[in-house]
């Protein structure tokens, strides 16, 4: 029996089954478009909570049905034997997987609580919490804590006082509850962002390798990240992490950073079992210039194997390149450049130098030894139409010739999709900020997904482009980037070759679909069937190289051996845990914070 099971859902239930044009909108991160990586506060929570004798098992619901056509979804949710389950719906995508996840709970456990969280579950905690399959939603940004303490009411039966629990949105009988956003922790130092101690440490304890397998392909090609913070000094027009989305969304108010120490100890832990690089999710030069030096001071004194790859915000300087290079072997950055047009960089916050200056710090970055530059440009963004998107292309051009036709920088475009984040300026004022939206509720999202192809997933038009623009921007910029590519020596001919041919195909699936979307429902329905397995096919990797995105990695996992040695140790701290909390001495109600004072009740009778 487990005292928490936490679900990882897929973009759209049954994905197997239905016929989804998914198209680029997932090319540019390792998962595919089904989205099973999971994000990584589960796996703090999974930690957190085992710290206090609990037990609790992720399951990768998505990755498990990529894995194997035949996984049987329902009788795997059977057979769970749990005091509570809980379901991320923290990327809007996954609005439809989520919910069908948590009714599915409810047919074979409908007496067992069913929490969500995430930052969507968030934004649309009032909607989430009407559906009858959902018991709890759990707001914030960081809810190890919370969680704990729901599950010590929900074990001591205690229902009464869930009043006391800041976050939480609730219901009994036909009233709703909301208690006040009150918890808002100003360090993360007590949770570890990712929680790897706690996954290697549950194959073992649970002797299943594949429910928490982060994504398909994780075993060959095991990415690995650190998150650094969370809020943001940033406020960029479409982030959904941006200063004011999370002031609106969690009521954080200032950005907090995890210690140099923490991430030095992270960094020690991954390379014991793994030489895959290490990402260190958002800009670290946030935590400011004392922070940076004890941070990289730490790493000049670790016997560093693994490459470190950065996440910039903004430009950079010589000094800091020439820091980098000398406090470790190897690093990468990454850059999201949005757009070539230094005023559409300024009106949206990302990035927002002159071109000259990016220019100047990818020289920095290639004269001090880093290893590989990813840049990243978009379509669909505020005051863009479709002459600007292709001048990102006519940027990557200048970008190649004046840092000396490098094969270090890695150029890719990707549209903004499918929707605009919750929370972010543009989607809380679209008008404003150069959007029309086309969806507003949960439910609008849900059945976005369920839309065949990814044009009509689209949530927004800008005020210079139409969807249709959008996505003939995308694959013209995409077209004509791959031959730049192609033409300096960046990708190979057959790489070319085969991104043009999935555009093509692409741009021909658009059609017939437009067309077949007119027919009735019976032939829709069996036209979309014909197609599917050709579509399946062109879904993955459409506008780039399947392997661009991926760094040089000579040698994965240090080996199983060395895994086995880090599980076992994990198993016997966790053994001694348990010990002491059946004798008292580690007190769960210890952990919770301070009970929330106000609480909000609407009567929906």
């Amino acid at each position: 029996m487990y005292d928490l099971v936490l679900l990882h859902p897929p973009t759209v239930y049954d994905f197997r089954k239905e016929m989804l044009f998914t198209g680029p909108i997932s090319d540019v991160v390792p998962s595919s478009p089904v989205f099973e990586m999971y994000p990584i506060g589960l796996t703090s929570i999974g930690d957190y909570l085992e710290r206090y004798g609990l037990k609790v098992k992720i399951i990768n619901i998505a990755n498990r049905m990529l894995l194997n056509p035949n996984f049987d979804v329902e009788k795997k949710i059977r057979k769970i034997k749990t005091k509570a389950f809980g379901i991320d719906l923290h990327w809007l995508p996954h609005a439809h997987g989520s919910v069908e996840l948590a009714k599915i709970i409810k047919k074979y456990h409908p007496d067992t609580p069913v929490m969500f969280g995430g930052l969507s579950s968030t934004y649309f905690h009032k909607e989430l919490i009407e559906y009858p399959c959902i018991d709890f939603v759990m707001r914030g940004d960081t809810t190890e804590k919370l969680i704990l303490m729901l599950l010590n009411k929900l074990e001591k039966r205690e229902e009464d006082s869930l009043f006391d629990i800041p976050n939480l949105t609730w219901k009994k009988g036909n009233d709703r509850y909301y208690n006040e956003m009150s918890y808002v922790p100003d360090s993360l130092d007590e949770f570890n962002l990712p929680g790897y101690r706690y996954i290697i440490r549950s194959v073992f304890k649970y002797f299943n390798l594949l429910d928490p397998l982060p994504y398909k392909g994780w075993l060959q090609y095991p990415n690995t990240a650190i998150l650094t913070s969370k809020g943001c000094t940033y406020n960029c027009l479409i982030c959904g992490g941006s200063k004011d989305a999370y002031e609106l969304n969690c009521n954080r108010k200032k950005l907090v950073m995890r210690s140099p120490k923490k991430m030095l100890e992270d960094i020690a832990l991954i390379q014991r079992f793994t030489r895959a690089p290490i990402f260190l999710l958002n800009d670290i030069r946030q935590g400011g210039k004392e922070y940076v030096d004890e941070f990289l001071s730490g790493l000049e004194k670790m016997n560093l194997k693994n490459e470190i790859v950065f996440e910039l915000f903004n430009y950079a300087d010589e000094e800091f390149f020439r820091r980098l290079n000398k406090a470790m072997p190897k690093y990468s950055i990454e850059l999201t450049l949005e757009s070539a047009d230094e005023d559409i960089r300024k009106y949206n916050g990302k990035l927002p130098c002159t071109n000259a200056k990016v220019i100047e710090m990818l020289q920095f970055a290639l004269k001090h030894g880093c290893a590989k530059i990813d840049l990243f440009f978009m379509t669909g963004i505020p005051n863009q139409d479709y002459d600007s998107a292709m001048r990102n292309v006519d940027f990557c051009e200048i970008i190649h010739k004046q840092c000396g036709e490098s094969q270090q920088i890695s150029y890719f475009v990707a549209p903004l999709s499918p929707f605009l984040d919750p929370g972010s300026p543009a989607f809380e004022n679209p008008e404003k900020y150069g959007y029309k939206k086309f969806c507003q509720k949960l439910e609008d999202f849900r059945e976005a997904m369920k839309q065949p192809s990814w044009k009509n997933m689209l949530s927004y038009e800008t005020n210079k482009m139409t969807r249709e623009d959008i996505v003939r921007a995308t694959y013209d910029s995409a077209l004509k980037l791959s031959e730049f590519k192609y033409r300096n020596g960046i990708i190979t001919k057959e790489v070319h070759d085969e991104v043009a041919i999935k555009i093509a195909k692409s741009v021909e699936f658009l059609k017939r679909l437009d067309e077949i979307i007119l027919l009735p429902a019976d032939k829709q329905k069996l036209e979309m069937a014909k197609i599917k397995e050709e579509v399946d096919k062109i879904n993955r990797h459409s506008i780039c190289g399947k392997n661009e995105l991926k760094w040089e990695v000579k040698k994965l996992f240090a080996d199983f051996p060395s895994l086995t040695y880090i599980g076992l140790e994990l198993l016997v701290k966790d053994i001694i845990k348990g010990i002491k909390c059946r004798i008292g001495k580690i007190d769960r109600n210890r952990a919770v914070p301070p009970t929330s004072q106000q609480s909000k009740v609407e009567n929906s009778k």
